[in-house]
């Protein structure tokens, strides 16, 4: 099985008919990804430590704790306090995360179909939503009061979002199908069957 790195390479190979690349230097690449979590709402301190601990085991690096620019009363908030935690991933560390994130962590999340393809902004970038923590073995033996959520966001040297979609498709993004997303409800039967959607019975 190829790694992200290695298909990285093959991108200008693999792409340069569809997007008329010429030059090995128009190939996309992968720039940064960043891995951050909002602890704003949670008032625990142990808790707190508890997700930096979490997150330094998941990615290998220690995270840069964020603090509120200013105090909101209404949040009981204060300014200085921490409200998110971020780490910037690069080179193979980088390379790494990815690869447990396609090959490990996502399949381990329950009723997996696919990630949605709506994470991709106009600048060629694509954030991806995690709800659990726990879909990483790493934190897998998490009690429930424990579980948080991670954003990840995937910095290209694209500035197309078309692009960047074929790119990370091509390094093995498992993106849902188009006509695959399910109705939640019986109540939105009517609008997934105009939109060609499985039905949920």
């Amino acid at each position: 099985m190829q790694t992200i790195k290695e298909k990285t390479k093959n991108a200008f190979t693999a792409m340069k008919s569809e997007f008329g690349y010429k030059n090995a230097m128009q190939a996309p690449k992968i720039q940064k990804v960043v891995i951050s979590s909002g602890v704003g709402s949670v008032k625990d301190k142990k808790k707190i430590e508890l997700i930096a601990d979490r997150l330094s085991k998941i990615t290998g690096q220690k995270p840069a704790r964020k603090g509120a620019k200013q105090s909101v009363a209404a949040f009981k908030v204060r300014e200085g306090d921490t409200v998110g935690m971020q780490i910037t991933l690069r080179g193979d560390r980088m390379y790494d995360f990815l690869d447990r994130l396609i090959n490990i962590a996502l399949p381990r999340t329950k009723d997996f179909r696919g990630i949605p393809t709506t994470g991709v902004d106009e600048m060629g970038n694509y954030t991806l939503g995690v709800r659990e923590n726990t879909i990483f073995p790493e934190s897998s033996d998490e009690d429930l009061k424990d579980i948080f959520g991670i954003a990840i966001t995937i910095v290209t040297n694209v500035h197309d979002g078309a692009q960047t979609r074929s790119f990370l498709a091509h390094l093995g993004f498992p993106f849902k199908k188009p006509g695959t997303e399910l109705a939640k409800t019986v109540k939105e039967a009517p609008k997934a069957k105009k939109k060609g959607w499985n039905i949920k019975k």
